[in-house]
């Protein structure tokens, strides 16, 4: 099994990483002509016949290298072709003939997958190499921009700071309600913010199966602010034709956040594969390459603590990840993403000596003091529109805080949200006062006694 290697990195004082290349021949797509042929069999027979503009827009790929195959589909006697308008060949029709049909049907039976072309391995690899997350540049002048929303000690920024740059694992704990999951998703802002987008495949090609990468659900689209939100036939035909351009087979994101929780299993760690469809989905830290992974209350996963850190052992070491075909191979993939743990349990509990040295930055996120709950309780308080009432933190502490109620961050939000609700079904202006805030609380924080 080849070893991975990292490339030299394509950046320029922090800038966005260079955009892949569209391919200008078959060879370079890293596809065989048998393999893009049964794909466009593949989509013909579930679509219907196509405009060769369409197929050239599915597949994400120049029409010239599209039309090689449909040329040899056509000799094969697979597709019949009928003619179209003056814009030339990607305007004619393709029709499956009846033994395009029965080979197309074969051609599912050995994968269902149909979309766009997926890129080859090394090619992914390469580009993820390049965006690391290790490349961006940071300042701590661009780093307060992204924390400006939340109030966060002097002494856990100045460690937030190395734990982005060195791009290694992270480990956050203390109790809840003080910002673990906002710090890990403002680390996220930053990255978007001074990292630039980072482009993604559809999917790769590994061992000659299909690897699903780009999900909408955690990967969000970057405008192209550079050429308009919708293009018409004739720029696409034009985009389809020339070369030089950016390959269509890869998507610009901006650098994900994905957070899993207590539903996290060793097996959402692996490959999903379906036998019906016969191709893969890439593991959630895989689609994290680039951005931020967070592990949020870790120790209430499904599987034990143990368990979780076992599989993840040769990947926070080495910064790669060795992922299983249903065929038994393994193939080697970049973990270059910044994990972060976050618990509100003991870590001493939860993982031995070996597990912490892995964890290169450790942050506890403690109980805010009072001058940093009073600064939290008023940005709220401004954000609801309320004014400010030093009588209403007076009582938070006379009756919780200096009685044993350890603070939270979050108490500030949640208790200004429920004096907000009192307000509005009383049909009151929306104001702060130490009664209001007394309501809220005896209904709040009545179960906690």
């Amino acid at each position: 099994m080849q070893q991975l290697k990292r490339s030299g990195m394509d950046w320029d004082n922090g800038m966005a990483p260079e955009a892949p290349s569209a391919p200008e021949t078959l060879a370079q797509t890293g596809l065989t002509l048998g393999f893009l042929s049964d794909l466009i069999l593949r989509i013909l027979y579930t679509r219907g016949g196509m405009v060769g503009l369409d197929l050239s827009r599915v597949l994400c790929l120049p029409f010239k290298i599209v039309e090689e195959a449909l040329t040899f589909l056509k000799n094969e006697k697979c597709i019949e072709v009928l003619g179209g308008d003056l814009i030339g060949r990607i305007s004619y029709r393709f029709n499956l003939t009846e033994l395009g049909r029965r080979r197309a049907q074969e051609a599912l039976a050995q994968c269902t997958y149909v979309g766009a072309a997926p890129v080859p391995l090394e090619d992914y690899v390469e580009q993820v190499y390049r965006q690391a997350v290790t490349a961006i540049e940071i300042s701590p002048e661009s780093l307060r921009a992204a924390f400006a929303h939340l109030v966060v000690s002097e002494e856990l920024f100045n460690a937030i700071g190395p734990a982005i740059v060195s791009g290694k694992s992270v480990f956050i704990y203390g109790p809840p309600g003080n910002g673990k999951t906002a710090i890990a998703q403002s680390i996220g802002a930053f990255l978007n913010a001074s990292g630039g987008e980072i482009f993604v495949p559809y999917a790769f090609l590994a061992e000659n199966n299909i690897i699903t990468v780009f999900d909408q659900a955690v990967h969000e689209p970057a405008e192209d602010r550079s050429s308009p939100r919708l293009e018409d036939n004739e720029a696409t035909i034009r985009r389809l034709l020339n070369a030089g351009t950016v390959d269509a087979r890869w998507v610009k994101i901006k650098r994900p956040v994905i957070i899993t929780g207590g539903e996290l299993n060793l097996s959402m760690l692996d490959l999903k594969y379906s036998p019906e469809s016969n191709y893969y989905q890439a593991p959630m830290h895989v689609k994290a390459n680039g951005g931020v992974f967070l592990i949020d209350d870790f120790g209430r996963q499904l599987c034990s603590p143990k368990e979780l850190l076992n599989r993840w052992i040769v990947p926070l070491e080495n910064r790669v990840d060795y992922l299983s075909l249903a065929s038994g191979q393994k193939f080697q993939v970049p973990f270059e993403q910044l994990t972060m743990f976050s618990t509100n349990l003991d870590p001493k509990d939860l993982v031995d000596d070996a597990f912490l040295r892995r964890m290169r930055h450790k942050l506890e996120i403690t109980p805010p003091e009072r001058p940093i709950y009073e600064r939290i309780f008023n940005s709220y308080a401004k954000r609801l529109g309320m004014n400010p009432c030093p009588a209403a933190i007076d009582y938070m502490y006379e009756q919780y805080y200096n009685r044993g109620r350890c603070p939270r961050a979050s108490d500030c939000r949640d208790l200004l949200e429920t004096v907000q609700s009192i307000c509005r079904f009383r049909r009151m202006p929306v104001q702060l006062s130490r009664d209001l805030i007394a309501e809220a609380a005896s209904s709040f924080i009545r179960e906690f006694k």
